[in-house]
């Protein structure tokens, strides 16, 4: 291995990561406890290490130097020298390679071994505080120097110019897995399946576009690596909820290996109309916990980019995964704003939803609405023009803050999902809280002058049973993780309707038909901003398995073929609703309804079956399942919703229509979307058990 061939020059700390241009490649790195930093070069195919250059500078604790004679396409890694001393919080091992936080291609996978591990391996409760010698380059994914330019061209301009992203009261939100998507899609390309290529696949596209979603929210698409524990039990990360690089994209996802291909699916789904959202993990790291691998950060500089504990040999943990990446230091939050930058800049990327979004506001132990991570991305002129979704939990004490972050940011209201599912299973004392969410709950996001789109309204999501499984199964069924169902969540407010799992039983199919209807109203006709899971508009089911991490095969894969009459029926009944939702305005408002006058009478007016306005007491009447809700505005028709929990019918008096007459819109019960030969309402309907029905004031 050569240490003199390349010739070597101060270079910038300005840019951090490498930058290439005609003469060769600028190298930064933020280590400020760093006593040496070294790049490690190597050969194409990532095997033979073929120089290791010192970076000669040391400038505001960032190591650069600029190589000359190399360039883009060069693959390298980074040796890190500094005290291993685990008890003040340092853990250097520069027989490790390390993948740079900066990295915009990784070229390789990560194969497990012995040697990521900074620390002899046994079951010693202190083996961390040993020292391995072992060079884990083998085993390690290389960096990729990629062209000049990069996220610095700023194509967000331009973007701007050409494409117009969906405002937020019109966005319909819509969860896919990448490879789960389409995988199975006949219409793509063998190669293609599975890969980013294949979204922008016209006959994948013209599903979102018929459904009538306007955003797609992809799982994790940063690099990530399956986890050794899974991979011992043939198993692997599929949600990809483990990031070892904030740049670089995940591999398995390129078909190409080439970043284009990003930006030309971006692309194709913009000219239909669809945005892009990317589900990211800022909060933790893929290295885990003092017993994990080093494999970029913690070999860098541990004690700068994860939050340690009082006794610094541990870590302060609020996500459950072994670690919290540091936003507190402003370097480390620089490489996170960089990084949303880059994604918007570079791929046209048209905002993103934080996982576990309450750590990233913990300055220090406790959340703040103003930290430094909130505060900087409402200040930053490319950042808070994109859409920003938070999960506003966390295992954290004080975790749970939805509501709370500030405007300019929508939040997963998991409390929406909760109380649908409550209420839809009949369960006592649910009415109050799902009237609110029809609302768009405003007593969490009604302030600051938020609008009814903070809330992002969600009755699935990849956490948990699809709608299919929801009405299906009674208890999770686990199994097929390998840890004895001793895994995911067991309060799923779910209900088999009458059978665990498949059925053959036409009465148990129909009841199960008509709660996903229920459910699917209740979400898409709620104000706020709906978000569908993918594949529930179809019954994609995973058996029962409601934390289906780990399973990559058909258990997640979305099925596209032999989809039978009963689930057609129900797609054209989701579609239906989308429909509803764009071409009546009062289900959609601007702002949040409290009953105020308009021409002469509420916009809002909650009804009891026998037609008189809802009191106090019958809110808290806890056996109440029934209710009625009128809207109203001063231009467009009202609407009548009239809800019914209970198992068997209830006889609702009909408010007089201001036009006349009622005419129906939706039907749960039988599934019909502005049936062309609805007879009008009369003054007494009785509302078949656990339906919903919509009416729009109309002329007779």
């Amino acid at each position: 291995m050569s240490r003199a061939r390349f010739r070597v020059s101060e270079g910038s700390p300005q840019a951090l990561g490498p930058t290439a241009d005609a003469g060769g490649v600028n190298f930064a790195l933020y280590a400020p406890n760093a006593e040496r930093v070294e790049v490690a070069l190597f050969e194409a195919d990532g095997r033979r290490e073929t120089g290791r250059i010192v970076l000669p500078e040391f400038t505001d604790e960032v190591w650069h130097g600029y190589v000359h004679g190399i360039g883009a396409g060069q693959l390298y890694g980074y040796r890190v020298h500094g005290p291993y001393e685990p008890a003040a919080g340092h853990r250097f091992n520069a027989n490790k390679l390390l993948v740079d936080p900066y990295a915009r291609l990784l070229r390789g996978d990560l194969q497990w071994n012995p040697a990521h591990f900074g620390y002899k391996l046994d079951e010693n409760d202190d083996a961390d505080l040993s020292f391995d010698e072992t060079d884990s380059a083998p085993f390690t994914p290389k960096c990729v120097v990629t062209e000049p330019g990069g996220g610095r061209k700023s194509i967000f301009s331009s973007r701007r110019r050409e494409w117009k992203q969906v405002a937020w009261a019109d966005t319909v939100l819509y969860e896919a897995h990448v490879k789960g998507f389409t995988q199975l899609h006949p219409g793509v390309q063998h190669r293609q399946r599975g890969t980013i290529a294949g979204l922008g696949n016209p006959k994948v596209i013209e599903h979102l576009v018929k459904l009538g979603v306007t955003s797609l929210e992809l799982m994790p698409i940063h690099a990530f690596y399956d986890d050794s524990y899974l991979v011992d039990k043939g198993l692997s990360n599929y949600w990809g909820y483990s990031t070892l690089s904030f740049f670089a994209p995940a591999n398995r996802y390129l078909s190409s290996g080439e970043l284009s291909e990003i930006r030309t699916a971006v692309g194709r789904l913009h000219d239909a109309g669809i945005e892009v959202i990317l589900d990211v993990v800022y909060n933790h790291t893929a290295e885990g916990n003092q017993r994990g691998p080093t494999l970029s950060f913690r070999g860098i500089d541990n004690a700068a980019y994860y939050k340690l504990a009082d006794d610094p040999r541990f870590y302060f943990d609020t996500t459950g995964c072994g670690n919290t990446l540091n936003l507190g230091n402003p370097r480390v939050l620089q490489l996170v704003a960089d990084s949303l930058r880059y994604w918007v800049q570079e791929f046209g990327i048209d905002g993103f939803r934080f996982d576990l979004a309450s750590t990233l506001a913990r300055d220090e132990r406790a959340f703040a609405p103003a930290s430094n991570f909130l505060s900087a991305l409402r200040q930053d002129p490319v950042l808070s023009s994109v859409k920003l979704i938070a999960e506003a939990w966390d295992l954290g004490a004080d975790g749970y803050q939805v509501g709370n972050f500030p405007p300019g940011w929508s939040e997963w209201n998991g409390r929406f999902r909760d109380d649908v599912r409550g209420f839809w299973r009949g369960e006592e004392g649910y009415l109050a809280a799902i009237a609110g969410g029809l609302l768009g709950s405003a007593e969490l996001f009604d302030k600051g002058g938020r609008r009814p789109w903070s809330s992002v309204n969600f009755v699935t999501a990849h956490d948990g049973f699809t709608l299919a499984d929801l009405y299906a199964y009674n208890d999770k069924h686990n199994e097929p993780n390998g840890e004895g169902n001793a895994d995911g969540h067991d309060d799923n407010r779910s209900w088999n309707c009458g059978a665990e799992g498949p059925t053959d039983d036409q009465a148990i199919l129909d009841l199960r038909d008509r709660m996903r209807r229920n459910q699917m109203a209740m979400l898409i006709l709620s104000q706020g901003t709906p978000m569908l899971l993918m594949g529930d508009e179809q019954g994609r089911t995973q058996q029962g398995n409601n934390n289906a991490y780990c399973q990559d095969n058909d258990i997640t894969w979305m099925r596209w073929q032999d989809i039978g009459p009963r689930e057609e029926a129900f797609r054209e009944f989701v579609t239906g609703l989308l429909r509803v939702r764009r071409s009546r305005p009062l289900l959609n408002q601007p702002r949040f309804l409290h009953g105020e006058d308009v021409g002469g009478a509420k916009n809002v007016i909650w009804l009891r079956a026998d037609g008189k306005e809802m009191q106090p007491d019958d809110w808290l009447n806890s056996i109440n399942r029934s209710v009625a809700l009128l809207l109203r505005a001063r231009h467009g028709k009202p609407l009548l919703m009239l809800l019914n929990a209970y198992h068997e019918g209830v006889s609702f008096k009909l408010p007089k229509s201001p036009t006349g007459s009622w005419r129906l819109i939706v039907d749960t019960e039988h599934g019909t979307i502005e049936p062309r030969n609805a007879a009008a309402a009369s003054d007494d309907l009785i509302i078949s058990g656990r339906s919903l029905v919509l009416y729009e004031a109309a002329r007779p």
